[in-house]
């Protein structure tokens, strides 16, 4: 077995995606070009740091090749490819059956007018939710909203905000969400259980801006919404997140929902040529975080092997013993766990988006939960949590970004009143100091 060795040097081709992806994006910022950090596709900006990675191994080039074809090929990194794409099918299916607005439009109808923005946001979550995509969710909820708002009379940017607290709820909780597949598959837990794992600390903080919301939002009656209320196509939602919280397989409840969102759409003239069509359009959508999630699983492999992930969990380790009063496995827990919130925090902000701030995150993330004793759920929970938190907040995200162009205004103006986010990292930050914190009491007596 060969030895590895820390080395820094092993970490430049992360450097070289890292400063392609963000030096675009910056610099097409200043030059006003609307979604700048998207300009550049990632798998793109991915490649030359792949190339030097290869370049850099000292095994030989074949050697390393060989290294980067057995990342790209690791059964963690093809399950999670896969389920991508049954995730895209389903979203994209249901979708074109009329699942979405069928979910609006009964929302709409259930809200009354001075819980507006508290129902808004609460159909922004399910829709996410049951989606898997806060992108998705912003399309479709964003337009309907902002008609709602000036009907009702509600502050834009309060509406935009609360548009974008739902869709990252959602986002972070899904159990079909990209962002959650990579962070289960990486850390080697179940979905279910990280959901659980999840849901203790996201549960409060969205009742605590539900609350907000309804003092804030008070106004009359609701609009009218013109779209009739069709529970069957609201079906399809509700079943995957049954089998889902109820431990099927990931792949079966992904190929049901399919199937039974194609069902209640040919119930209703949904034509079978169309519905092989959608399913292959929402493979197409998710090809980008597909090729990068290959790409990014051949990277790490490269890095893992030259030294250059042992070199980061080296320092945060020191770090951790560094901070650490008490050298005893809790407080260490305590440590890596805010280590790991750090790491994937950090690369969002430099990448802007969260599910490749998981994917390059992830090895480090696990390295360091096996060190100190955070089992694999939490683990997991905490890289979902902390990207989350950090994508809505970022004024250069692309839900940020989307929102904005759909309101018509500025991408910080809608962050500002994105007050779920805010609350999820509180809510995180005190579930790791008082889980430890009780169990120190409880060992001391």
């Amino acid at each position: 077995m060969i030895q590895i060795q820390p080395s820094a040097r092993a970490l430049l081709p992360l450097l070289v995606f890292l400063a392609l992806f963000i030096g675009t994006g910056t610099w097409l910022t200043l030059q006003g070009v609307e979604f700048a950090f998207y300009q550049l596709p990632a798998p793109v900006a991915a490649l030359p740091a792949v190339m030097l990675a290869l370049l850099l191994g000292k095994e030989g080039f074949n050697s390393n090749l060989e290294t980067f074809f057995k990342g790209v090929g690791h059964s963690n990194i093809m399950a999670m490819c896969l389920i991508y794409l049954l995730a895209g099918a389903f979203a994209s299916v249901a979708k074109a059956t009329g699942g979405v607005d069928a979910t609006v439009a009964l929302g709409l109808s259930l809200i009354p007018g001075w819980a507006l923005l508290p129902g808004l946001f609460l159909i922004s979550a399910f829709i996410a939710t049951a989606m898997g995509t806060s992108m998705g969710t912003i399309g479709a909820v964003a337009p309907v909203a902002l008609g709602v708002a000036q009907a009702a009379g509600i502050d834009p940017v309060l509406m935009a905000g609360t548009i974008l607290s739902g869709a990252m709820f959602g986002d972070n909780l899904s159990i079909i969400s990209d962002t959650t597949i990579a962070a289960t598959r990486s850390q080697g837990c179940e979905m279910k259980d990280k959901f659980r794992e999840n849901f203790k600390i996201a549960a409060p903080a969205a009742i605590a801006v539900i609350l907000l919301y309804l003092t804030l939002g008070s106004v009359g009656e609701a609009p009218a919404n013109g779209n009739a209320i069709e529970l069957v196509k609201v079906m399809p939602y509700l079943l995957i997140l049954g089998l889902a919280l109820a431990g099927v397989n990931v792949f079966v409840v992904l190929g049901i929902g399919i199937l039974a969102a194609g069902t209640v759409g040919m119930v209703n003239g949904y034509a079978i040529g169309q519905f092989s069509k959608d399913i292959y359009q929402g493979f197409t959508g998710m090809q980008e975080i597909f090729l990068l999630s290959m790409l990014i699983g051949g990277l790490g492999a490269l890095m893992e092997r030259q030294g250059g992930l042992a070199w980061i969990s080296e320092r945060i380790s020191a770090l951790i013993a560094r901070f650490t009063r008490e050298h005893n496995g809790e407080q260490n827990e305590k440590a890596a766990e805010l280590g790991i919130a750090g790491v994937v925090s950090l690369t969002n902000l430099c990448t802007a988006n969260n599910t490749v701030a998981i994917i390059v995150a992830s090895k480090v993330a696990r390295d360091l939960a096996e060190h100190h004793g955070v089992t694999p759920r939490r683990a997991a929970s905490m890289l979902d949590i902390f990207s989350c938190v950090v994508q809505g907040l970022i004024p250069w995200g692309a839900q940020a970004l989307l929102l904005g162009s759909i309101f018509a205004m500025s991408p910080l103006a809608v962050v500002s009143m994105s007050f779920y986010p805010m609350a999820l990292a509180v809510a995180a930050l005190i579930a790791v100091f008082v889980k430890h914190q009780m169990r120190g009491k409880a060992d001391k007596q």
